[in-house]
């Protein structure tokens, strides 16, 4: 229990807190138009719609104001890097902005769909309110300000009915077409933002996400018609609804209630979104600014398996290991912008990212780069990179343990590319000020070649820390998860050689996948009383399992052994 406190204790706190604050507003909003004297007679037009739809609304504008809050990567970089008011905890929460962000959108579009619905039976009993030919109290109030001295309570003043008269408000009144386009802003932004469309068409998810422009600009004037319209304080003064609609017939005539009054409802939306929308403005700039910098690509080095390595320079440019930076090459789009994890350590004069030829864009990088030709590529020849970032991440925790665990899947491994020739920097220049003291690294690949680009590392780092007698400071194993018979016969036939077949180094590689709870249950008993940093960058299943296996196999006493799960998310 102590370690699920650990692992996902403020976590579920924030969430906690951000549902409460969603129930409380949506109950006090909707209590504040279900309610009062004010709104009686709008409610008698409307009925309980009035309420189902000013509460999600409410809701709305809680939700636009955080949705923007965690893709301010540079804010949270910030703070991030700010230890003073930044603990490891509240850095771990920090790297789960996606997550939030996600949850965020889709509460959002709960929301909306309940504003929508609510505002679709308003739409239609006040379109025939104000066509009903009888005297009731629906109608008169629907005729108000069609007489002198008169204000209207129905925003709706045509007397065409339904459904044109529907549509006529949908398509003609700015809350209505507002509506629309909002609507069908986020519908495009959410089905655009599913696993599969960010895998497989990527170009697609880019561009629809930029609608959140049109989604704000919509969302703030939405409300500028004040359709939504109360009694005014003057008119409740001298007519109390609850007392005068009996004798709606008499109103304004000597001796009875006079005509009441009516105002709408001043926008609200951007009170709530002014903020988040200045901050993010600010972020956008910062990152307009630091993509005019010069970058210079200094060497491209073509790995098998289709992976380019860019090895690039750009005066002031600072890392931390393990963080991702966002690269636009306008030879292949002018406007795409795509995150790539830093394979490169602080130590060294150079940034560089590892590049798996999968889609469109990257094909395109990958033969501007001349990497499709076979004679030499001259410098001057190699195409223009903006760069933004660096962005913080949570393997930058890495040196906060003594004990930790790496676990990376297919190229997920490119985060501790970074990580392990910091150590290995670190360890050469000052190993007594190193408070990491153990690795245990794993790499997960389903296909040979891709153990290639990164084997030269390991066997760099293989050799040198023999050559230190501490072979021990770095345990890997490397597990093959797919392969076809013709190799495993070649596997069996060389396994006995002192090198791996595949690696070329001297850890033989496994086959299948980890037992995580042998893993988990050894590294606990070699490491009794330690706090071991498990750092994922691999799939959500994965993470899953590791998550599950840090809290079981943490224990109790805090005194004792704990795993803290840390997860890669850009």
């Amino acid at each position: 229990m102590g370690n699920w406190v650990e692992n996902e204790g403020l976590s579920i706190f924030v969430v906690l807190v951000w549902l409460g604050l969603n129930v409380f507003l949506f109950w006090w909003y909707y209590l504040a138009y279900d309610i009062p004297p004010k709104f009686f007679y709008t409610r008698v037009l409307l009925g309980h719609a009035l309420a189902l739809a000013r509460a999600p609304a409410a809701c709305l504008n809680f939700n636009c104001m955080l949705i923007l809050l965690p893709v301010c990567r540079n804010l949270l970089s910030f703070l991030r890097g700010s230890s003073a008011c930044c603990s490891t905890r509240i850095r771990r929460q920090l790297d789960r902005n996606l997550t939030f962000h996600k949850m965020v959108a889709w509460m959002i579009a709960f929301h909306t769909a309940i504003h929508t619905i609510a505002h679709l039976f308003n739409v239609e009993w006040s379109v025939q309110a104000r066509v009903e030919e009888k005297q009731t109290l629906a109608a008169v109030l629907s005729g108000l300000d069609d007489g002198p001295n008169e204000s209207y309570i129905n925003f709706y003043r045509k007397t065409i009915g339904n459904p044109v008269g529907g549509l006529y408000v949908a398509f003609t009144y700015l809350a209505g077409l507002t509506g629309v386009i909002i609507t069908l802003a986020l519908i495009l932004i959410i089905t655009s933002s599913t696993k599969t469309i960010r895998r497989s068409y990527f170009e697609v998810f880019w561009y629809t996400h930029h609608l959140f422009v049109i989604f704000f600009i919509g969302l703030v004037i939405h409300g500028a018609g004040r359709i939504v319209r109360g009694q005014t304080a003057e008119s409740l003064a001298e007519h109390n609804p609850e007392l005068c609609y009996k004798n709606f017939t008499d109103w304004g005539k000597k001796g009875s209630c006079p005509i009441p009054q009516f105002s709408g409802n001043p926008p609200m939306t951007w009170k709530w979104v002014v903020g988040p929308m200045f901050l993010y403005l600010c972020e956008r700039l910062v990152r307009f600014w630091r993509s005019q910098q010069k970058v210079v690509i200094t060497k491209v080095v073509i790995h098998p398996f289709k992976t380019i390595e860019l090895q690039m320079m750009k005066k002031g440019f600072k890392m931390e290991v393990g963080q991702y930076i966002f690269v636009k090459c306008p030879a292949v789009s002018k406007l795409e912008w795509h995150p790539f994890t830093l394979t490169s350590a602080p130590e060294e004069d150079y940034f560089s990212i590892h590049v798996r030829i999968v889609g469109d864009w990257t094909e395109g990088l990958f033969n501007a780069c001349g990497c499709d030709k076979q004679e030499f590529q001259e410098a001057w020849k190699l195409p223009k990179i903006a760069v933004d970032g660096p962005f913080g991440t949570a393997s930058e925790d890495v040196f906060s343990y003594e004990t930790v665990m790496l676990v990376g899947a297919g190229i997920g491994v490119t985060p501790f590319a970074s990580v392990l020739k910091s150590v290995w920097y670190k360890y050469c220049h000052d190993a007594t000020n190193l408070k990491l003291k153990k690795i245990y690294f794993y790499w997960l690949c389903r296909d040979t070649h891709a153990f290639e680009w990164f084997a030269d590392l390991l066997q760099s780092l293989e050799a040198q820390m023999q050559e230190r007698n501490n072979a021990d400071f770095l345990s890997y194993n490397i597990y093959l998860t797919g392969w076809d018979e013709s190799q495993a016969t070649h596997f069996v036939m060389h396994h006995e050689e002192e090198k791996d077949v595949i690696t070329g180094l001297k850890q033989k590689t496994l086959y299948g996948r980890p037992n995580w709870e042998n893993e988990f249950k050894t590294i606990a008993g070699q490491h009794p009383g330690s706090r071991i940093g498990v750092f994922l960058c691999g799939p959500e299943g994965l993470a899953d399992t590791l998550n599950k296996q840090s809290i079981s196999n943490s224990e109790a006493d805090p005194r004792g052994v704990h795993f803290i799960f840390n997860k890669e998310n850009f």
